[in-house]
């Protein structure tokens, strides 16, 4: 029996002996169509659009009693076909746990949340759960949170180091070697959020320390600190919704590059016309590189969902656009429920270079998305279609000529999101 199958039943056992608490069994099965043809990145004439079908499916399991919950998610995620026939084992090792956590209720509106888990704040342009993305994003950290009324206060703490062999981690040294996508050896940060009938605003303060090296680029010698700090501020009364974020970013990031100087601003409003229709509009500033040898003034959002930003095909700041030109982004936005199961979204958004290119272009295009979602019993299927409409600066940009581009970048997407509940067992 494989190591996953063990899990599995184990879990399974222990719901039988905890039916007198709330203990909680649900799932999510979720496949995706795609067709790739410019998503993330300028497409050649005459190359192939990339198709395929990826699938996520999550086995979820919650305990709850008076002073503590557990919770522990598991998840596969795999594309069509990855794997060959009779094949004996999972060879992708796509089989992980994604959440594995614990929260203790410490009395008096405290309680600490320890282990692997999503953390998730305000619009989730700092840091978000990614749920767009298969795998998801999690942390494995220590929270220690307050609550009481409207008012939330967090401080979070992590701490990361490699795995030296099967019996733990290594007991001489705690490098952390793993690099990309900012992965950080430590964090800790600071999170407050007040509401009021009509306003809330939040204050988040981060601090991220990635692993360093000596100039041999092997031996470790402490860390890198990067610190970011900013408010989101969210208004909301009748038809009328306003929200922007401040962000400021300094320290150092990987590598010994100095951050100076960097920021993001943004500013949404929304308005619901009618029962029936919901428009939106907005713009964004994120600080780019200044060119100077060393250090850079390029924001980066770290651990959002960048994907809910700038445009659906990801062309910017999704594994990308790091210490570049930075974004300047205006969008408007409609949103049509056609009957009480079905809407449609449609946006627009045109983009600028925050700092001009070699060129001195800064104009980079403009992108159209469309996502058409149906809700059905049980199920949901949405389906988008996204068009980028690149400019002289985006070519520049991407490193590729108009002549040897594809006439037509788009990318057209279908997903399928069945979320079943096998067991929900309240406390007696």
């Amino acid at each position: 029996m494989k190591k996953e199958q063990y899990i599995l039943l184990g879990l399974f056992l222990l719901a039988t002996q905890f039916i007198s608490a709330q203990f909680t069994i649900d799932g999510q099965f979720r496949p995706r169509t795609e067709y790739r043809h410019g998503y993330n990145n300028l497409i050649a004439d005459g190359a192939d659009a990339g198709f395929g079908i990826s699938t996520r499916a999550r086995l979820n399991f919650g305990y709850e009693e008076e002073s503590y919950k557990v919770y522990v998610s598991l998840q596969d995620v795999v594309t069509w076909g990855e794997n060959r026939q009779l094949l004996p084992a999972d060879a992708n090792n796509s089989f992980a746990l994604f959440e594995a956590w614990a929260d203790i209720n410490l009395g008096e509106g405290f309680s600490a949340k320890i282990g692997r888990q999503s953390i998730s704040y305000d619009d989730q342009r700092i840091m978000g759960g990614l749920d767009w993305a298969q795998q998801g994003r999690n942390h494995d950290a220590a929270l220690l949170k307050y609550k009481k009324g409207n008012f939330l206060l967090d401080v979070g703490l992590a701490f990361n180091q490699d795995k030296a062999d099967l019996s733990g981690f290594s007991s001489v040294g705690t490098e952390y070697s793993t690099t990309g996508f900012f992965s950080y050896k430590a964090m800790q940060y600071l999170y407050l959020n007040q509401s009021w009938d009509a306003f809330s605003g939040s204050l988040l303060v981060l601090n991220n320390g990635f692993q360093a090296y000596e100039d041999d680029g092997l031996t470790p010698d402490g860390v890198n600190s990067l610190q970011t700090i900013g408010t989101h501020l969210d208004y909301k009364k009748g038809s009328l919704g306003l929200a922007g974020n401040f962000f400021i970013q300094t320290g150092e990031r990987q590598g010994d590059l100095k951050v100076k100087g960097a920021y993001l601003a943004s500013l949404d409003l929304s308005y619901k016309a009618s029962d029936k229709v919901a428009l939106g509009f907005g713009a964004e500033i994120i600080s780019g590189n200044d060119g100077d040898a060393g250090e850079t003034g390029a924001f980066f959002p770290l651990y959002g969902t960048n994907h809910k930003f700038n445009g659906f095909m990801d062309y910017f700041y999704v594994g990308n656009h790091v210490n570049s030109v930075g974004l300047f982004d205006v969008h408007i936005s409609a949103k049509f429920q056609l009957n009480e199961t079905s809407s449609l979204m449609v946006k627009a958004l045109n983009f600028s270079g925050e700092q001009e290119l070699a060129s001195g272009d800064k104009s980079l295009g403009t992108e159209i998305d469309l996502v058409f979602a149906k809700k059905f019993k049980g199920y949901g299927l949405a389906i988008g279609y996204s068009q980028m409409f690149a400019s002289d600066g985006m070519y520049e940009l991407k490193g590729i000529t108009e002549d040897t581009a594809a006439g037509g970048q788009n990318w057209a997407w279908a997903m399928l999101t069945i979320k079943p509940k096998f067991l929900n067992t309240a406390a007696k």
